[in-house]
């Protein structure tokens, strides 16, 4: 059996204490009457790196000095595991009162009644139009809020590149050239996962084109009963992964084996690989690791002309409706969706902020990724208007061309 991965961020507050302030050594009495019932709320993730706990743990304590009569309890289970043990745990009735969701669990277990409808919070208004595209299901209804915009990008090792006189890529002539550069030194040009890595390049090269055609909703409509429309735009995106692989740009056989924003994280904190591809959140980590790597992340280097920035809209959480706490889970979303606090939560994750206030990351090595954030040069690498399971496909397509399979094989996983 697997071993799981917990990490349990408990903070409890006592019903009758006196919080000191530091700033002016004088003391604020918090008093809760005396018929006022204390109220336990359980929230259950999927983010349990060292920088996600903090974030989150901050915005729990903030909520609860302000509300003492909550206690807010958080625990997280990483990767895939988590929506084996959610899944357990709802049908169980082991209800936790606030949970995250992604896209294609959202799908599974949207009519099993789990899901509060949040359309009504205050903060709404606040959500992007793009954002706000992804939260509303057909029927109106909004079942999640997102709280950050995740991205996807190619880090650069600034130093390992100035040292061979070359450049970062612009466009995937460049990118093949550099590449192939290294690969004549001997020297492996790309660091990549099993996971997010090479399923987001092939996303971003297949379905960057259908996002450029004025009728895409109508054409997403068309392709959601006809996988092979699906499968046609995706060719092109298969095929640079296969290109990489072929050309030994990548390390099938290691990549196999690396976990995303652990292994990778690694090997390239070692200053041996001019590139990688992993999530832009993974930047503070990185600084942390290497303090002396001099590196940037930019966009995907895949178009012909240009570059293209794959994002998610992320980290969703729901409210469950058959909880025991509904208003007040949805009164700590509403808190959690403030303008001011989301910022906090964002940057402090090199993340985006999915309301429509424009903030952009004040992280350095990702601040070349904030001009790609708009409709023209970025992508969503997983689109609530699509029926099918991308993130799933595209990871089981991938881990096929690395172990040598061919593209046709990878093409025959998509379907519903």
């Amino acid at each position: 059996m697997k071993i799981k991965q917990f990490v349990k961020v408990i903070i409890t507050f006592s019903l009758f204490i006196l919080c000191l302030g530091c700033q002016n050594n004088q003391s604020r009495n918090i008093i809760i009457p005396q018929d006022e019932e204390t109220i336990n709320l359980s929230f259950f993730g999927y983010k349990s790196e060292a920088i996600n706990v903090v974030a989150i743990e901050e915005t729990l304590q903030n909520y609860m000095k302000d509300h003492p009569h909550i206690q807010i309890s958080y625990e997280s289970v990483k990767g895939t595991d988590y929506y084996d043990i959610l899944s357990k745990r709802l049908k169980n009735g082991s209800i936790d009162d606030i949970f995250m969701i992604d896209k294609e669990y959202l799908q599974k277990f949207k009519n099993s009644g789990y899901f509060e409808d949040l359309s009504d919070l205050s903060t709404i208004s606040n959500f992007s139009q793009r954002s706000l595209e992804q939260m509303k299901d057909e029927d109106g209804q909004i079942y999640y809020v997102p709280s950050t915009i995740s991205a996807f990008g190619l880090y650069c090792n600034l130093d390992l590149l100035k040292k061979h006189n070359q450049s970062i890529p612009q466009n995937e002539d460049e990118f093949m050239k550099v590449c192939q550069y290294f690969v004549d030194q001997g020297i492996t040009p790309l660091v990549a996962n099993n996971d997010i890595s090479l399923k987001t390049i092939a996303i971003a090269k297949g379905l960057y084109p259908l996002y450029q055609e004025e009728n895409y909703r109508e054409i997403i409509e068309k392709m959601n009963n006809d996988s092979q429309i699906l499968k046609d735009y995706m060719r092109p995106g298969y095929e640079l992964v296969e290109k990489l692989i072929k050309n030994k740009f990548v390390d099938a056989k290691a990549t196999l084996k690396t976990q995303k924003t652990q292994d990778d994280l690694t090997q390239f904190s070692k200053g041996e690989n001019p590139f990688m591809l992993t999530g832009a959140w993974a930047a503070v980590r990185m600084e942390k690791m290497a303090p002396e790597l001099k590196f940037e992340v930019h966009p995907y280097p895949i178009l012909d002309n240009g570059s293209v920035l794959v994002t998610n809209i992320d980290t969703r959480l729901c409210v469950n409706a058959k909880g025991k706490h509904v208003e007040e889970a949805k009164k700590f979303i509403e808190y959690m969706t403030q303008t001011e606090e989301m910022w906090k939560f964002v940057d402090n994750q090199c993340s985006f902020s999915p309301l429509n206030n424009n903030q952009l990351s004040t992280n350095k090595a990702v601040q070349p990724l904030n001009k790609y954030l708009n409709d023209q040069q970025s992508i969503l690498g997983s689109n609530q208007l699509i029926d099918y399971e991308m993130w799933t496909h595209t990871r089981s397509g991938v881990q096929l061309l690395l172990q040598g399979e061919t593209v046709e094989a990878a093409l025959e996983l998509i379907k519903k």
